[in-house]
């Protein structure tokens, strides 16, 4: 479902400075299509010190000690000419095979139970908007370690007299909170390249990760295939998303869609992914195989600003030094959050 978004003001409150969510920060569904559905979802507000981090601004994200407590405000919107009754509540969620998976329902873990949503249910007239609060309350015992959950806005159609089949929506946010005492790092490296075509000759470019930090990693990025036979370029493609690594985790994201006309090459291929405020460039020579074949790039220069350290409210990234980094909003979900 599309989260809408919104101008609100900023609060304060025992975690620390928070700002407004720009209404221009428009976040869609957990896959990135856009539905504008029955419901809408936004956060309102962030803590400043992820400001620059731009998953941040799709999820709440956060490193907290044992015992502290935080608060977020989010806004509900009807999205349609019939007014709904929505219900308000955390639910589990985890990192399986490279994917975050939320549970059925309401099925708690640790964090869920942690969290309350206040109200807990509202009724929206037709293309109302409503503000409710979330609150994460950590407990003094709560052990180290990332965990995961989801906020959700549930509406429910029951059958009736034209409808036999009911239906129930949903939308909502992440949530990836670390409990620690100490700092916050989040770093990974891009280990080898690998390209292939399949059995009907379409060509694509595997890259493998390995999560060398202790967050969890949401990666997107592109690549360019440049200095191809002739002097040919490819134009920067996507990488496709859903990739979430969990601290320590292994896994790969593809370069899917080229043109089944490339060359085999060589190519230089430069690829660029990102998690947050993380970021490496990879520049490789590689060439296409036969269909149905597999070939390992080459790696030329491996590079990128580095990890992400945070520590006593101070963040570091390499090559940049210390610096005040900041927090915003954004982000639904449907089926999948």
């Amino acid at each position: 479902m599309q989260q809408l978004m919104a101008v609100a003001l900023a609060v304060t409150v025992s975690a620390g400075a928070f700002f407004c969510v720009p209404a221009a920060a428009v976040s869609a569904s957990p896959d990135d299509g856009l539905d504008a559905g029955y419901i809408g979802f936004r956060l309102l507000e962030a803590p400043v010190v992820r400001r620059d981090d731009p998953r941040a601004l799709k999820y709440i994200v956060d490193h907290l000690k044992p015992g502290t407590t935080i608060e977020r405000r989010f806004e509900v919107a009807n999205q349609s000419d019939t007014g709904r009754e929505v219900k308000l509540y955390a639910a589990a969620a985890k990192i399986a095979k490279n994917r975050f998976v939320f549970a059925d329902g309401r099925t708690p873990n640790a964090l869920s139970e942690w969290t309350s949503v206040r109200p807990g249910v509202m009724v929206l007239e037709p293309w109302e908007k409503a503000e409710a609060k979330v609150t994460i309350r950590v407990p003094k015992e709560a052990a180290p370690g990332e965990r995961y959950a989801v906020v959700w806005a549930q509406n429910e159609t029951p059958p009736d007299a034209r409808h036999n089949i009911g239906s129930i929506m949903r939308v909502g946010t992440r949530v990836y909170l670390d409990i620690s005492d100490s700092g916050e790092y989040a770093d990974f490296r891009i280990t080898k390249l690998v390209a292939r075509r399949d059995k009907e000759g379409r060509p694509s470019v595997v890259a493998h990760v390995h999560n060398t930090g202790k967050r969890a990693l949401d990666l997107q990025g592109k690549l360019r295939l440049l200095d191809g036979p002739g002097g040919l370029d490819s134009p920067n493609r996507p990488v496709t998303q859903g990739t979430t690594l969990p601290p320590g985790g292994r896994g790969t994201v593809s370069v899917d869609g080229l043109d089944e006309r490339l060359p085999a090459g060589p190519w230089t291929a430069r690829l660029e992914l990102e998690s947050g405020t993380v970021k490496h460039t990879l520049s490789a020579r590689l060439t296409f195989p036969a269909p149905g074949g597999t070939s390992l790039a080459t790696i030329i220069t491996a590079s990128g600003p580095g990890f992400w350290y945070a520590s006593a409210g101070v963040l570091a990234t390499c090559g940049a030094g210390l610096s005040l980094m900041s927090y915003r909003r954004r982000r639904a979900s449907t089926g999948q959050a």
